[in-house]
C-alpha cells in the first residue's frame, strides 16, 4: 500500500521513496498471524449481576481524592449505583446500616477498590513477540487495565472480531476500542490511496466495517486533511504517531489545527517548538532504517526547542489548550533508553517474559524497538534529558486543564 499525492513525476517519486519508508512501523500493528483468545472457560469470570455489592473496601475513586473506607459499592447490571462509607477504620461495622438487597456479594475487607484503569496506546505484541492474543488480555486484566483503544491491535478484521467477542464477554479480556492505520482492511490489501479523495473512501469503508478511530501517521497535508475531516462526519476519533519520515511537513501543531484528536508518544511536539531549525539537524550518516539512530537522535532534540516558560512554549500549550487537543505520551516504552542495562535485568523477566518476546528484543537491528545494539552512555544521558523536558511539557499542559492520557505502548 502506497500514500502519494498526483504531483509531477519527480516530485511523485521523491514522496513515493519518503512515505514508503514509514511503512515498516506500521507493519508490525497489521500482523496476519496473531492467534485469538480461546473462549472463557469455567472459572474464568462471572456477572454481571442484578445486584452486586462489594463490601468493605478502601476506596480510591481517581478524582484526587483521599482514599477512604471502609465502604459498599453498589453495582446494578453494569453500572455503579452507589457507594456508602459504612464505618471507620479499626472499628466493627453496623450491618443494619449497609446496603442491603445483593445477589451477589464480594468481600473486599483489606483491600482496595480502584476504577479500572483506560490504556490508550495498545498492541496485542504480534506473532514474533507474543502470537498469542489471550497473553496481552490477561496482563492487561491482570494489572487493572479493563479498557484498551487498540492502535491497533491487529489487523482490522482480527481487532473488530475481538472486540465483539469481548462486548459479549466471550473471551477474557479488557473492553476495545479499535482504532487502525491509514490503507487497512482486506478491501485495501492491493489498493493504492493516491489522492485525498481515496483517503475519504478509504474513511467512509472503515468507518462502515465498525472501527472507533483512525491511528494516523505525519501524512502529507492534503491527505490529513481530508482524512481528519471524512473522520468527523463519521463521528471517528483519531490519533497520530507523527513519525520522523513525514513531521517535517505534519508536526503536532499542525496537525491539531486540522482537526485531530490526540498526538501520542513525543513525536511532533517538539518540532512545533524549534528555535533555531525547520528541520531537525541529522548526522551526515543518518538512515532512518537504522533504528539506532532513529531512536539515539530523536532524544537530541531536548536541546532545539524554547524553553519551558518561553513565548513559543506557552503560546503551543494555550493553542492546544483552546483546540481541546489530547496529549497520550506513553512515557513507561522509551524508558529502557534511558538504562538499557536496569530494564534488561527487571525482575520481572524470569517469571512473565514470554521467551519470544526476550528473544525479539535482544539488541539487533531488525526488530522494530530493539535497537540498542550500539547504545552509548552518551544515548542515556540524551534521553534523560529529553524526558525532563518532555515531562515538562506535559506537566504544564496538565497543570493548565489541558487533558492528558495513560498510554502503555507495552513492549520490553
Amino acid at each position: 500500500m502506497k500514500i502519494i499525492e498526483r504531483l509531477a513525476a519527480g516530485q511523485a517519486i521523491a514522496i513515493a521513496l519518503v512515505l514508503a519508508f514509514t511503512l515498516p512501523a506500521f507493519a508490525q500493528d497489521e500482523d496476519p498471524q496473531m492467534i485469538p483468545a480461546p473462549d472463557r472457560k469455567a472459572g474464568e469470570g462471572e456477572g454481571p449481576f442484578e445486584r452486586l455489592i462489594i463490601r468493605g473496601a478502601t476506596l480510591i475513586d481517581g478524582t484526587g481524592a483521599p482514599p477512604i473506607g471502609p465502604v459498599d459499592i453498589v453495582i446494578e447490571g453494569n453500572r455503579i449505583t452507589k457507594i456508602k462509607s459504612v464505618g471507620y477504620p479499626g472499628l466493627a461495622i453496623d450491618d443494619e446500616k449497609r446496603p442491603q438487597g445483593a445477589t451477589r456479594e464480594i468481600d473486599a475487607h483489606g483491600s482496595y477498590v480502584m476504577p479500572g484503569i483506560i490504556d490508550m496506546h495498545t498492541h496485542t505484541g504480534g506473532s514474533t513477540k507474543a502470537p498469542e492474543a489471550e497473553y496481552s488480555y490477561k496482563l492487561w486484566m491482570g494489572h487493572g487495565i479493563t479498557t484498551i483503544r487498540g492502535v491497533p491491535s491487529g489487523s482490522l478484521e482480527f481487532s473488530l472480531s475481538e472486540k465483539a467477542r469481548s462486548a459479549k464477554n466471550e473471551i477474557v479480556a479488557p473492553r476495545m476500542f479499535s482504532y487502525h492505520t491509514l490503507g487497512s482492511g482486506e478491501k485495501y490489501e492491493d489498493v493504492d490511496i493516491l489522492t485525498p479523495e481515496d483517503a475519504r473512501e478509504w474513511v467512509k469503508y472503515v468507518a462502515h466495517e465498525g472501527v472507533d478511530g483512525l491511528k494516523l501517521g505525519a501524512h502529507r497535508p492534503a491527505i490529513m486533511r481530508a482524512l481528519l475531516d471524512e473522520a468527523k462526519i463519521n463521528n471517528l476519533g483519531s490519533t497520530a504517531h507523527l513519525g520522523q519520515m513525514g513531521v517535517a511537513q505534519m508536526n503536532a501543531q499542525d496537525a491539531a489545527r486540522l482537526g485531530l484528536g490526540t498526538v501520542t508518544h513525543y513525536y511532533g511536539l517538539f518540532e512545533a517548538m524549534y528555535e533555531n531549525n525547520d528541520v531537525q539537524p541529522w548526522p551526515v550518516d543518518m538512515n532512518y532504517n537504522n533504528e539506532q539512530h532513529r531512536f539515539g537522535q530523536v532524544a537530541r532534540q531536548w536541546r532545539l526547542i524554547a524553553g519551558q516558560g518561553s513565548e513559543k512554549w506557552n503560546a503551543l500549550l494555550e493553542e492546544f489548550k483552546a483546540l481541546d487537543f489530547t496529549l497520550d505520551p506513553t512515557f513507561t516504552i522509551y524508558s529502557a533508553g534511558r538504562d538499557v542495562e536496569r530494564t534488561r535485568n527487571a525482575d520481572w523477566h524470569n517469571k512473565y517474559t514470554l521467551p519470544t518476546q526476550w528473544d525479539y528484543y535482544t539488541p539487533n537491528r531488525e526488530s522494530h524497538g530493539a535497537y540498542w545494539f550500539d547504545w552509548t552512555t552518551a544515548d542515556e544521558i540524551a534521553w534523560k534529558n529529553f524526558y525532563r523536558v518532555w515531562m515538562q511539557f506535559v506537566n504544564d499542559y496538565k497543570n493548565m486543564g489541558g487533558r492528558v492520557t495513560v498510554g502503555s505502548d507495552s513492549g520490553f
